[in-house]
């Protein structure tokens, strides 16, 4: 059952787990004030993503992983990485920037493994995507490795939400979710979501990036 300063506690712990994750990848990037104001866009850009959504049974549908996607594409992947871990330090320290709230006690949501999956998903993405675009200058190319590194970052995401839903429901909850209601109320219509997210994505980001390269507004992730 919840237990309410348990649930604070884990929720401080993780607190201090990204604090000193964000530590460690400052150390070990390259930070300008054009970098810095990048990760602060996608962060926020993050946080708005949450309140665009359509609700869903168990957990809503939001424009967040659109973001979360872009940022790893268009920063690479450790300031990518570092825009969600701001975002979720954020969220956790009590500013209501989650789909449905904030505070230390949102680890024990549902929906929190998602969150997590940002993190990770935003690295894979940042790093898949630089070493497939890299392959070749051919158009084709560079459409397919926004597919296919936003695809990876897709089951990432839901490599670890999913299972950390089924457990809080299940286990912590004690609200009964059967796989069956998990494949036909959260996976099938979240994913199917997703997917059309990243073919959108991956049909705009190589004209962004183009545009974004020739402004100089991106930065130079092979310095990173």
């Amino acid at each position: 059952m919840p237990n309410k300063p348990i649930e604070i506690a884990v929720g401080i712990v993780i607190i201090l787990a990204l604090l000193s994750l964000i530590v460690y990848v400052v150390r070990n990037v390259k930070l300008t004030p054009k970098s810095m104001t990048l990760v602060a866009l996608f962060a926020a850009l993050t946080a708005v993503g949450a309140f665009i959504k359509i609700p869903l049974p168990y957990i809503p549908f939001t424009l967040q992983t659109f973001f979360v996607f872009y940022s790893g594409i268009l920063l690479g992947a450790k300031l990518g990485m570092l825009s969600q871990i701001i975002y979720i330090l954020i969220g956790l320290v009590g500013i209501p920037v989650f789909s449905n709230g904030g505070g230390p006690s949102y680890v024990f949501q549902p929906s929190f493994g998602f969150l997590i999956g940002f993190i990770i998903s935003t690295f894979f993405v940042g790093k898949l995507h630089s070493f497939l675009s890299n392959k070749s200058d051919k158009q084709v190319t560079k459409y397919a490795s926004i597919l296919i590194s936003s695809f990876i970052g897709i089951l990432i995401v839901y490599s670890i939400g999913v299972p950390y839903l089924y457990i809080i429901k299940n286990f912590y909850l004690s609200s009964e979710l059967t796989v069956q209601s998990l494949i036909d109320k959260i996976l099938i219509p979240l994913v199917t979501g997703d997917i059309v997210k990243a073919v959108i994505i991956a049909l705009s980001g190589v004209e962004i990036i183009n545009i974004l390269k020739r402004a100089n507004l991106l930065p130079n992730i092979n310095e990173l």
